[in-house]
């Protein structure tokens, strides 16, 4: 995984969990769902990056 991609991941998720927490705490599902959504692309970036180390020859 490069660094730049996982540090994107990793911001993603953070992000998202901030405002999955946030929109919990407010009653504001809305926001709750938007950080579902954007901690999941974390996520999902995270997981294309490890494929990609996994199936890179060495």
């Amino acid at each position: 995984m490069t660094a730049d991609e996982k540090a994107k991941a990793e911001a993603e998720q953070a992000k998202g969990k901030v405002k999955k927490v946030a929109g919990g705490a407010v009653g504001n599902e809305s926001l709750k769902a938007e950080g579902r959504a954007e901690e999941t692309k974390g996520d999902l970036r995270a997981a294309k990056e490890k494929a990609k180390d996994a199936i890179k020859p060495k």
